[in-house]
């Protein structure tokens, strides 16, 4: 019984103690659930308490009374696929913002003053992670990225023929969007477009699978890379002066025969001349001729490996 009331002494003098971390989200939100309310004079007194003498305790408990609003604003932007528990503490830091900023002589209750705060930095973090790409940067861009899909819907649970598997907007629908929300129809569409997309991971997603292949394998440029920059000019200097210079370091007929073999184009695209064309040339045996061009390109190529590039 001692233990009990130890505790919840603890609990008024610590309010923050009665919340637990977001890791567990359903203790969260339990425990967000069992803070009371405060009544109006209570937080015409908190508030009052905050602004004139900046008394944090005070600040503290308008925080912690309206953490469940917090909570309940979350649930609504679920459908972006992210954390609930981000949602939660990004809404908290627009719930601070609020209490910091709230003025009780005006009239208007904390609850509808913070509602602005919640979901404006709700909003701020969707706009920010939702998307690799960026789908709204302007305020009519994030005032179409948050209307779009429930207007949608709208417009199509009025109409009675409406195909509920249609996905597209019809150019009524656009038209009707664009002067509700003030902009352009160019936007509407271009908006649902950037919607519409998929995201594609940038990185493989099973790593033993030997046919995962990913823009990440591609997006790279290695072009400017210092160790390709060497090869590619390596690459260019064998083919051109190097091959030139590795054929000075050869006789006359060696000479030839490499370059009727392997150098040698014709204008309809055929090579040079054949080990047996080559050998009633010179007088000997095709066997000949390929033994002379085995040992003509040892000596190419020891050259080409004393080159510097």
């Amino acid at each position: 019984m001692n233990l009990s009331r130890s505790s919840t002494a603890v609990a008024i003098r610590d309010p923050w103690s009665m919340v637990p971390s977001l890791g567990n989200l359903d203790a969260y939100i339990s425990a967000v659930n069992r803070i009371p309310l405060v009544t109006h004079d209570e937080e015409v007194e908190l508030a009052t308490r905050w602004r004139t003498s900046g008394d944090l305790e005070a600040a503290g408990r308008l925080v912690l009374s309206h953490l469940r609003l917090v909570v309940s604003v979350s649930r609504q932007y679920l459908g972006y696929g992210l954390p609930q528990g981000d949602l939660i503490q990004e809404g908290n830091v627009g719930l601070m913002k609020a209490v910091k900023r709230f003025d009780p002589t005006q009239g208007v209750r904390l609850v509808s003053y913070a509602l602005h705060w919640i979901k404006a930095e709700i909003h701020e973090y969707i706009l920010k992670n939702w998307r690799m790409v960026k789908v709204a940067t302007t305020k009519a861009q994030r005032k179409l990225f948050f209307n779009l899909r429930s207007m949608k819907q709208g417009m199509k649970s009025e109409a009675a023929d409406a195909d509920t598997h249609r996905s597209t907007l019809t150019p009524a629908e656009v038209a009707q969007m664009a002067a509700q929300l003030k902009v352009k129809p160019e936007e509407v569409l271009e908006m649902e477009t950037r919607l519409s997309g998929g995201d594609v991971a940038l990185e493989p997603q099973n790593d033993d699978s030997e046919e995962s292949y990913a823009p990440i394998a591609y997006l790279a440029d290695d072009t400017s890379e210092p160790t390709q920059v060497l090869e590619a000019r390596r690459r260019d200097h064998l083919a051109g002066d190097g091959v030139q210079q590795a054929l000075e370091v050869l006789d006359d007929r060696s000479r030839r025969i490499v370059e009727e073999r392997w150098l040698k184009v014709n204008d309809d695209g055929s090579g040079g001349m054949t080990l047996h064309e080559l050998a009633a040339e010179y007088g000997v045996s095709a066997e000949r001729i390929r033994q002379i061009e085995v040992a003509a390109m040892k000596k190419m190529r020891k050259a080409l490996v004393a080159e510097p590039a």
